[in-house]
């Protein structure tokens, strides 16, 4: 960038990359960031070392665990439904249905949403992982808890076909959530309402 010094260039770059951020909000950012005490910054740079060096993914559910714990604390409780499986896109997801109390059971975290614009197919999310851990027959039900917005929905549907054969029962949380919107920004009432309410996926 013309006429800025290449530390702050670079960490504008930086925090360019990141979803939802600008490049105003970047610079915003990287202004902050200048002002704060050092202390600030290398806490700031130490946390996101941590997350690349101390998370990983269970290797039963794909949802963020900490290095070395594996499985995750929710797949290891003896107490959880392991007949239950709530699908969702994100591990954002899971902390959100949890903050509700009302599912019991064990997740599945696919990382994404089918998007053929975006170019994300089937390959690109955990489905294949999915289909491995419900057959067999342990598994009675399978919720979708996909986002409710076109992406979501088309990753249900294709998950719906494929779990079908392996498992009796897969449903699909109800309407409670707005269309577009994601499962992390809802309230928990609506959550409530979305798991009480889901229903048969119909193909």
């Amino acid at each position: 960038m013309a006429g800025l010094i290449a530390p702050v260039a670079r960490l504008i770059e930086e925090f360019s990359k990141l979803p939802g951020v600008g490049t105003k909000t970047a610079q915003r950012l990287t202004y902050h960031m200048l002002r704060a005490p050092a202390d600030e910054a290398r806490g700031l740079a130490a946390a996101l070392i941590a997350v690349k060096e101390q998370v990983a993914y269970c290797s039963v559910c794909s949802n963020i665990t900490e290095t070395g714990v594996d499985p995750c604390a929710i797949c290891a409780d003896d107490r959880r439904d392991a007949a239950r499986i709530c699908v969702v896109e994100e591990p954002l997801d899971v902390l959100a249905i949890e903050r509700t109390g009302e599912f019991r059971g064990r997740y599945h975290v696919l990382h994404g949403a089918i998007s053929p614009i975006d170019g994300i197919g089937p390959d690109q999310i955990r489905a294949r992982e999915l289909i491995g851990r419900v057959t067999g027959g342990a598994i009675d039900e399978v919720i979708l808890a996909t986002n409710p917005n076109l992406e979501g929905e088309a990753t249900a549907m294709y998950l719906a076909d494929l779990l079908a054969p392996h498992v009796a029962s897969v449903t699909r949380i109800a309407r409670g959530l707005p269309v577009g919107g994601d499962l992390e920004y809802a309230d928990d009432v609506t959550l409530i309402r979305s798991l009480q309410g889901r229903r048969q996926v119909e193909r």
